[in-house]
C-alpha cells in the first residue's frame, strides 16, 4: 500500500512539473476552460481591468499615485503582443515581482490562482481578441 501511495505521489508530482513546462500555447478552444477563466477573472481581475476587459479609463496615463493604469485585455491594448509564458508569469508573479523599476500596481496572483487557473484566465482573455490578433499571439507562444 505504501508503495502504491509513493508511486501515485511521484506521478502526480511529475505531471505538475511537466504541465508547468509544456502547456503553451494556451488556446481558446475549450469552452470549459474559458468558463473557468471567466470566474477566476471576475474574482481577481475585474477591479483593475474592468468587467468587459477594457482596462482603466485613459489607461495609457498614470493614476493619482503616479502609477501606470491597468491596460485593456480585450485586444485593444498590447496584451496580445506577448507570448503565453510571459503573460502567465505576469499573472503569477506580478510585474512588480519581475521588473525592478516597474511603476504600476500589477501584483502577483500566484498565491490565489494555480497554473491551470492562470491558463484559464488567459483563455478567457483570448476569447475577446479578434482572430488575427489571436493567431499572431498563438504563433508567438509556440
Amino acid at each position: 500500500m505504501k508503495k502504491i501511495l509513493l508511486i501515485s505521489t511521484l506521478l502526480i508530482s511529475l505531471s505538475s512539473i511537466s504541465y508547468s513546462d509544456n502547456h503553451y500555447p494556451i488556446t481558446r478552444d475549450s469552452q470549459l476552460m474559458i468558463a473557468r477563466g471567466k470566474i477566476a477573472y471576475q474574482n481577481n481581475c475585474v477591479s483593475c481591468h474592468q468587467v468587459n476587459l477594457s482596462g482603466a479609463e485613459n489607461w495609457k496615463g498614470v493614476d493619482e499615485d503616479g502609477h501606470r493604469k491597468a491596460p485593456p485585455l480585450n485586444g485593444t491594448g498590447h496584451t496580445w503582443h506577448h507570448d503565453d509564458e510571459t503573460l502567465h508569469k505576469i499573472i503569477k508573479y506580478g510585474l512588480v515581482g519581475i521588473i525592478s523599476d516597474y511603476e504600476g500596481k500589477m501584483g502577483a496572483f500566484g498565491d490565489k490562482l494555480n497554473d491551470k487557473d492562470i491558463d484559464s484566465v488567459l483563455a478567457y482573455i483570448k476569447s475577446f481578441w479578434p482572430d488575427d490578433y489571436y493567431k499572431h499571439q498563438i504563433n508567438l507562444s509556440k
